[in-house]
């Protein structure tokens, strides 16, 4: 019994909470690969994209909330996420004909357009902070809980209950969701085919017919996509706030170039690698250890290797370990 207690509260506090960070994450790191392998360059807007595309559905949803609409049980945001992937497409549209085009034109070194994509940063920063404030936004509602804490221990019996959000649950399978469209997209269509033969050689693709602005567009249209989702996913879980999403583009770099920068499969994984590594290296683990161990062992501490203010750190750390020794990444991307 004291060992299921145990599992019930890892599950609780490390597993269920890892999985839906992991799962935001790896949407992020999707994206920033995507950029990576296919216009070849470090994007370090894409944090505030997320931020972007999430502000445009935190908006959409409150008219809709004003308007009476709702989804019941569902978070309304999920009727409101068309319109922010329409918006953050634009935005990413926009900024390429303006900006990133340009420097395309004149085969700029990938160096160039990170510094570029740095100013861009900036920019959309500052946008989003003027038009929706620099505080917390609140815009999840429907019911909270898919698993409710207490009705599990009056169900099971156990001293320790489970609770499941519903922003977990929908952060789960729409990553899933997602993350199979992609990838049929990616190896079944003949767009998706084009995409990859572009990453692949750039040269041999445009001698094969292959129009690079056509890929160039669809690559950020997929992206403003992904960027949206993982924005709105992790804003319902957690809670919107600009400055968190320009913090967030450090872990969701780390995902990318842990599993290899430029390969997506590398991608999913690095955002559970992170995730986790996260989770677990901030969790005071008192609890899990007064239910699996003796009495006489049990723990007078908090058990916590680093507080959680420290969590961004351990992405840092996890990032400079695979840039020295593996910088191609776990599974063997583009080295960086």
């Amino acid at each position: 019994m004291d060992l299921l207690n145990a599992f019930i509260a890892l599950a609780n506090f490390v597993l269920v909470p890892a999985i839906a960070y992991g799962s935001q994450l790896a949407l992020g790191a999707l994206g920033v690969t995507m950029i990576y392998g296919i216009l070849r360059f470090s994007n370090f807007a894409h944090g505030d994209t997320m931020a972007f595309g999430t502000m445009v559905t935190i908006l959409a949803t409150w008219w809709l909330q004003g308007m009476g609409v709702s989804l019941g049980p569902l978070p309304t945001a999920l009727l409101a996420l068309p319109v922010g992937i329409a918006g953050c497409m634009a935005l990413l549209l926009l900024t390429d004909r303006a900006v990133y085009r340009f420097y395309r034109a004149q085969r700029a070194k990938p160096v160039i357009l990170v510094i570029v994509s740095m100013g861009v940063m900036f920019i959309l920063n500052g946008l989003v902070r003027f038009i929706i404030g620099p505080g917390d936004q609140r815009f999840a509602d429907g019911e909270r809980f898919i698993v409710n804490a207490r009705e599990f221990k009056a169900a099971t019996g156990l001293e320790e209950g489970l609770a499941v959000k519903t922003t977990q649950g929908i952060t789960l399978v729409t990553a899933i969701v997602v993350v199979a469209a992609l990838f049929w997209f990616l190896g079944r269509t003949r767009t998706g085919k084009s995409m990859r033969a572009y990453s692949d050689n750039e040269d041999l693709a445009l001698l094969s017919g292959i129009n690079p602005e056509r890929v160039v567009t669809i690559t950020w249209l997929i992206v403003a996509a992904l960027a949206t989702i993982a924005g709105v996913l992790y804003g319902l879980d957690k809670s919107f706030k600009p400055f968190t999403y320009f913090q967030l583009l450090l872990p969701v770099f780390a995902s990318a170039i842990v599993g290899g920068l430029g390969n997506p499969v590398g991608a999913i994984a690095g955002g559970f690698i992170i995730a986790f590594s996260e989770v677990t290296i901030t969790y005071a683990w008192k609890k899990v250890l007064g239910h699996a161990l003796p009495e006489s062992l049990e723990p007078s501490g908090l058990v916590q290797l680093l507080s959680t203010d420290y969590k961004f750190a351990v992405s840092f750390v996890i990032l400079l370990i695979v840039l020295l020794f593996r910088p191609t990444g776990l599974f063997r991307g583009k080295a960086v």
